[in-house]
């Protein structure tokens, strides 16, 4: 089968599109045909090796042979291990693996993967599990945010951030969004209660107004993003994606000194890693099928132009998702 390997770390160009043996599954593993995919800053952060923490994970000098990029996928089952439930050949599943789906097949734990909301196209579907994980646990689990609170979210235009929104509204919350002026109008479709152009405003000076500020950007400082907060609120820091770029810890720098400070305020300070799981995933396709969250798409590219689609999104300027079709 095709598939998009990297043997050194770099820009996008080091990635090489090779032939490479079909993955074997285990008894509870999935084997999904892709259909489509979609591209993350996780990505070119694993091909950069940017923060230089992530060679701890696929190699210290060089990427560890026979990795294959990418995460999210949505595609139809081939064949299923002893093990699986709930599946079959045939079915249309959508999920995320940690590396390998940007392949004409990828093996997926069965815990990985949920069955594709039918009003959704395989590059929607495609577009969900690690932003709409992200921004669903950082409400949640992370920030635990509860009906007709107020939350804000910075960083409101992008793939996490415009689950975010849909998902704070689906959850019974009071949203506001940050972004810039060419975002606004689509924040608002979102059903953002109110929108902040932040070329226009400085929503940290807003003090002592919201329950949960989720912070997707990573450009402001823990102080100021404590302002806006009520005197018990949260912080919910989320990566950082345009923050840290070329340092060891990269974004996990800011989130390190959030847990740090954390216990000597009374602003609360989490941060939130996505633990991609199928309940979650159904959870997620239900409120699709009632329409309550719809993945945006800003582009899509075709599975031979990938290494364009990361050159895309590294500036951090994406209107939600971009999508890879096979």
């Amino acid at each position: 089968m095709k598939a998009w390997t990297w043997d050194r770390y770099g820009p996008p160009d080091v990635m090489t599109l090779a032939d490479v043996d079909e993955p074997a599954i285990t008894r509870d593993e999935v084997l999904v045909r892709v259909r489509a995919a979609s591209v993350n800053p996780y990505d070119w952060r694993y091909v950069r090796a940017d923060p230089a923490l992530a060679r701890l994970a696929n190699g210290l000098r060089r990427p560890k042979p026979g990795l294959i990029l990418g995460a999210d996928f949505a595609g139809v089952v081939d064949r299923v291990g002893d093990g699986v439930t709930g599946v079959q050949p045939g079915d249309e599943v959508f999920g995320e693996v940690r590396l390998g789906s940007f392949a004409e097949a990828v093996a997926v734990p069965q815990d990985r993967l949920a069955v594709k909301p039918a009003r959704l196209t395989f590059e929607q579907a495609a577009s969900v599990s690690m932003a709409a994980h992200t921004a669903l646990q950082g409400l949640r689990d992370a920030g635990k945010i509860a009906a007709g609170g107020r939350v804000l979210v910075n960083g409101a235009s992008g793939g996490i951030g415009t689950f975010a929104v849909q998902l704070a509204k689906a959850l019974g919350a009071e949203v506001t969004g940050v972004c810039s002026t060419r975002n606004v109008e689509l924040v608002r479709s979102l059903g953002a209660d109110e929108v902040i152009d932040y070329t226009r405003e400085d929503f940290t000076e807003r003090a002592g107004r919201y329950d949960l500020l989720m912070d997707i950007v990573g450009n402001r400082s823990l102080a100021h993003l404590r302002r806006p907060l009520t005197s018990r609120g949260r912080l919910v820091l989320v990566g950082g994606i345009a923050s840290g770029r070329g340092r060891l810890l990269g974004p996990a720098a800011q989130q390190l000194r959030g847990a740090l400070t954390s216990p000597f305020v009374s602003r609360r300070i989490t941060s939130v890693s996505w633990k991609p799981n199928s309940a979650d995933l159904r959870y997620l396709a239900e409120l699709m099928e009632k329409e309550q969250v719809t993945p945006v798409i800003d582009r899509t590219f075709p599975f031979a132009e990938i290494p364009d689609a990361l050159r895309y999104i590294e500036p951090g300027h994406a209107r939600g998702k971009v999508a890879i079709t096979f």
